[in-house]
């Protein structure tokens, strides 16, 4: 049983089976957000779904990334991500034609930030996870 299914742009459902969701700046004790503190927390969380789903591949939807009007500090210009950071496990129809729709699936783990705790779900989903290009991305196997 999934606990969403969302609508990709290009028509394929997708079921949500497992998310992990946590604060993108958890931890973070002093300083202030920045590109090169981003880019080390955007590549620990992918190792991370690796780790945790070493059989499926993982796809990182690229986060956006916003400028507030605030003085630089010492690290450079203040850099935001998006305050949820998601790791979530989908599993879809297969992605080869010739595979049996009754024994094969695929399945793609997927990174992504959004700004919301919401479950995506539908065609209200983030739209940069809706633009996910599954069949380029996800693996077919067997049940």
């Amino acid at each position: 049983m999934s606990l969403s299914h969302v609508a990709l742009l290009s028509g394929r459902s997708i079921a949500l089976t497992e998310l992990r969701m946590s604060s993108t700046y958890e931890g973070m004790l002093e300083g202030h957000p920045c590109k090169r503190i981003n880019d080390m927390r955007v590549r620990s969380l992918q190792r991370q779904a690796e780790r945790a789903f070493p059989a499926t591949p993982v796809h990182l939807v690229p986060p956006s990334r916003e400028y507030p009007d605030q003085p630089a500090g010492a690290f450079g210009p203040v850099e935001m991500l998006p305050s949820v950071a998601c790791v979530g496990a989908f599993r879809s129809t297969a992605v080869a034609p010739g595979l049996d729709p009754v024994l094969h699936r695929s399945a793609l783990t997927v990174v992504w930030f959004q700004t919301t705790v919401d479950v995506p779900s539908g065609e209200e989903a983030d739209l940069a996870l809706r633009g996910l290009r599954w069949e380029e991305s996800a693996q077919d196997y067997e049940l």
